[in-house]
Parts: structure tokens; C-alpha cells; sequence
């Protein structure tokens, strides 16, 4: 038992000594060589400068009117590479999908679906008899925003 314990403080002795040899030989300090009497004597360079009255910079961009159909492309085409993909085509729909989608699985089941319409059937069937008049079938209508008009008359 003796034995053990006088050779774990031995190791640890030999360590703390190996540790303290390291950090002594890392400690020894390089000094920077000191300035010569060239660079203490030399006056600092001017700034450069430039006559800048002839210059002129590039012009200003300017916006492209596009139409309706120009518009609808843009909103589609993602990356702008005038190319609409599959996927660019039906990243629009994903936000209707995620809604019917109750369990968020990606799988678009027939019972998803159908409970999203029987749900939407309910709310517009008022005098809940299972049918659906026309003023109760006006209700399901989806609702359409107004265009905003212009706040300036420019």
C-alpha cells in the first residue's frame, strides 16, 4: 500500500517538475531587433490624392416596367434564370398543401382532404339540416382581397 502511494506521488512530482521545465524554456523572450536609425529618420510618405473635378461615375440604373405577364414569370422563377422548374411551379401551392397536411407527413391522404371539406361544409350549413342553400353556399366563396390603389395621383 506504501509502495502505491509513494509511487503515484513520485509520478506526480516527476509531472509537476516536467511541467514547470516546459513553461520555463517557452518563457525565454525573443527581443524584436531595434530600429534602425534609416527608419527613424525617414519623414512619412504623403498621402496620394487625385483631382477628382473631371470624373464622372457610371449611370445610375433604371428600373424596367414590366407587365402583368412579366410579373407572374418573376414570382414563379425563384433563381432568376428565366427558367421556371417543376419545383419552382409548385413551390406556390406549398403553403395550401402544409394546411391540408394535418398530420405533416407530406402524404396528402383522402381522409386529410375530406376533412378539411366536411369542416368547410359544416361552417357554411347554418341551419345544420346537411344541405346547403344558395344564400349558406355564397359563404364558402372565397374571399377576395380589394386592389389597392395608388396613394399618389402622379
Amino acid at each position: 500500500m506504501n509502495r502505491t502511494i509513494i509511487g503515484a506521488f513520485g509520478a506526480l512530482l516527476l509531472v509537476a517538475v516536467g511541467l514547470f521545465w516546459w513553461q520555463g524554456r517557452a518563457l525565454d523572450p525573443v527581443a524584436a531587433p531595434p530600429p534602425s536609425a534609416e527608419t527613424m529618420s525617414a519623414e512619412p510618405e504623403a498621402l496620394p490624392s487625385a483631382d477628382v473635378a473631371e470624373l464622372q461615375g457610371p449611370a445610375l440604373p433604371t428600373a424596367a416596367k414590366m407587365d402583368d405577364e412579366q410579373r407572374r414569370f418573376a414570382r414563379y422563377d425563384i433563381n432568376r434564370d428565366l427558367i421556371i422548374t417543376r419545383n419552382e411551379m409548385l413551390s406556390t401551392r406549398v403553403a395550401a398543401f402544409r394546411k391540408l397536411d394535418v398530420d405533416g407527413n407530406n402524404l396528402l391522404t383522402f381522409e386529410e382532404w375530406a376533412v378539411t371539406t366536411v369542416n368547410r361544409f359544416e361552417g357554411a350549413d347554418a341551419d345544420q339540416n346537411d344541405r346547403l342553400t344558395q344564400a349558406e353556399f355564397a359563404t364558402t366563396a372565397p374571399k377576395r382581397k380589394p386592389k389597392k390603389k395608388p396613394s399618389c395621383s402622379c
